[in-house]
């Protein structure tokens, strides 16, 4: 595929990452991704779709503001991001429950994916996952 495409399943898949669609994943992703972030391991399809079914609920009024999505050549892209939505419900990161204090959590982030026939086979997700607990846990 070409580097535009690879770079518009990224913004893709940023966009429903964060607003928690993941009824689009197998349009997205292969069965067999493999993802990091912070605060998240996947190995597979089914896993990515759990995590995010989990995630989905503790933000509402969620925007994503893509600020730039690049081909860095061959199968690869990068995107940087930001994401504010806000705590409105409890959010469960593994045996813990953080109770929500109806902020608004602002989030940036960069990506990147590698790609195989059109979808994303592997993806690092960065972010500073301290600022963004610490916006969980303020009062």
């Amino acid at each position: 595929m070409s580097q535009s495409a690879n770079a518009e399943v990224l913004r893709r898949a940023i966009e429903a990452f964060e607003v928690g669609d993941v009824g689009v994943f197998p349009e997205l992703f292969t069965d067999d991704v493999i993802g990091w972030s912070p605060i998240q391991l996947t190995d597979g399809i089914d896993a990515l779709v759990a995590e995010f079914t989990d995630f989905e609920t503790a933000l509402t009024d969620v925007t994503v503001q893509i600020d730039a999505v690049d081909g860095l050549g061959g199968n690869k892209a990068l995107a940087e991001y930001r994401v504010a939505g806000q705590f409105t419900a409890p959010f469960v990161m593994d045996d813990a429950v953080l109770e929500p204090n109806g902020r608004t959590i602002v989030v940036g982030a960069a990506m990147v994916a590698e790609f195989e026939d059109g979808r994303i086979k592997a993806y690092r997700n960065y972010f500073d996952d301290m600022t963004f607990l610490e916006q969980l846990l303020m009062p």
